[in-house]
């Protein structure tokens, strides 16, 4: 299938029916942000099913879909079920071809209340953006999906014949444990000539962003122990182990000095990348001032190209109880993004390799809770690509930039294992302010307006298509 040179006489139209639709779309997305869905089995698991319940309300509400159903998925390898998904399809008429639309309703976990400036499930408008978790990853991607939706079928009527599936996920923030499953259930329904990723973000809040390239990751639980059990520190400091020193010493080779990983194993991906100034990574990233920005190479290499490794979590005394005490283990959570080309599985490989070899002191390590996920490159040769470009370039104002991105979307390499021909177009709302998965996480209004503009332009000119 080739993409023609498509009239485009319904463009103002579609804008027009874009700019009527954005207060309601925002007033939706404020319904959605209310509700706390997290998928963490420490949170209420019925309000994931009151956001699924709402997302195919707001589905059934287009008037466009032939069905609309909330559906789980077994966890492979468990007896469990997954988080509640919305699923609805469109058939495509008159040889039209089909566009499968992603994104999910589950959110990150708020984090602590006094670090948003107001409460993170009370949606605010202050200063051109809309605050609360949620507000932009991924419920923004939800409502750009539904509002440009209803656009084009206000536009067109009976003439919007192309075919649209919607797969709203529930538990993507929790590592889409059903995903894969969820796929091969529903194969048919969400078959596709082009899929629509709406969970990355932009350039910057006025211009657009095409992300090509994803991180992968690897991401397990580390536990090291020295001793049997907790000891006197006066007695026994400096001759008995502890195994907070340990796993101090043990962590600290994983970098080297400039703080790039020194992992051996782990590989970069050769490719150039935008002029991005040390400048704008401070302000982006909140670098405080005398804060050195770490790694070697360009930064945006650093981050779209290299491997990084955090520390995400870790389990020892705590400060308010700490005592004089040699401790017999502590409990790590390591986070590793992994450069595209490189899998999940053989950068996991090299990083308990390297554990394993730099351990001190005969120290017992302990690996477990392993999730791993590979990294995607996009072919940008397709025609669904070149329409999406033009619709963005259309709708902004100004050129797309192709964009890698450091974090990571796993799933994507479960889309292209079930459904090979399609193209994957992976777009969102986000903009460098909006601080997924942060206290004080935000929408650009603008940009929204913007992002609602180019899906509904994509889904016009695609209704153009004769397959």
């Amino acid at each position: 299938m080739t993409s023609p040179a498509l009239p485009r006489d319904n463009d103002q139209a579609i804008r027009e029916a874009v700019a009527a639709g954005i207060p309601s779309a925002l007033s939706d997305l404020g319904d959605l942000v209310r509700i706390p869905g997290m998928a963490w089995p420490a949170f209420d698991q019925t309000q994931l099913e009151r956001s699924a319940d709402a997302v195919a309300g707001l589905a059934r509400g287009t008037g466009v879909f032939d069905e609309v159903r909330v559906l789980r998925a077994a966890i492979p390898g468990t007896d469990e079920q997954g988080q509640p998904a919305v699923l609805a399809r469109r058939a495509a008429r008159n040889g039209k071809p089909t566009i499968l639309l992603y994104a999910h309703h589950d959110v990150q976990p708020p984090g602590a209340d006094e670090l948003w400036e107001t409460p993170p499930f009370e949606p605010t408008v202050r200063d051109g953006r809309l605050y609360g978790r949620g507000a932009a990853d991924d419920k923004a991607g939800i409502m750009a999906h539904i509002a440009s939706i209803r656009a084009v079928a206000e536009t067109l009527g009976d003439e919007l014949e192309l075919g649209i599936a919607m797969f709203i996920e529930g538990e993507e923030e929790y590592g889409s444990r059903s995903f894969a499953q969820f796929l091969s259930d529903n194969k048919e329904a969400l078959r596709a000539d082009a899929i629509v990723v709406a969970d990355s973000g932009n350039w910057d809040s006025s211009t657009p962003g095409l992300t090509v390239s994803l991180r992968g990751n690897a991401r397990f639980t580390l536990r090291v122990r020295t001793l049997d059990h907790a000891s006197h520190s006066g007695m026994f400091g400096g001759a008995a182990p502890d195994a907070m020193m340990a796993t101090v010493k043990l962590l600290s080779t994983m970098w080297n000095d400039d703080g790039s990983v020194a992992v051996e194993g782990m590989t970069v991906r050769d490719a150039e990348t935008p002029e991005y100034s040390e400048e704008t990574l401070r302000d982006e990233a909140g670098l405080l001032p005398g804060t050195d920005p770490i790694g070697d190479g360009t930064i945006l290499s650093r981050i779209w190209n290299k491997p990084s490794v955090t520390i995400i979590g870790i389990d020892a005394t705590s400060v308010a109880e700490a005592s004089n005490t040699l401790l017999p283990e502590v409990t790590v959570v390591i986070s590793a993004r992994v450069a595209p080309g490189q899998s999940g599985e053989d950068a996991y490989r090299a990083l308990e390799a390297h554990l394993r070899a730099h351990a001190p002191f005969g120290a017992e390590l302990a690996f477990s809770d392993l999730d791993l996920g590979d990294g995607f490159l996009v072919d940008t040769s397709g025609w669904a690509v070149e329409l999406t470009r033009d619709a963005m370039r259309d709708a902004y104002g100004k050129a797309p930039v192709d964009l890698g991105v450091g974090g990571s979307i796993p799933f994507i390499a479960d889309l292209v294992r079930e459904f090979p021909e399609a193209q994957i177009l992976v777009t969102g709302v986000e903009d460098p302010y909006s601080r997924a998965h942060s206290p004080n996480e935000s929408l650009h209004l603008e940009t929204f307006r913007n992002a609602v503009a180019t899906e509904a332009l994509v889904l016009a000119r695609m209704n153009e298509i004769t397959r």
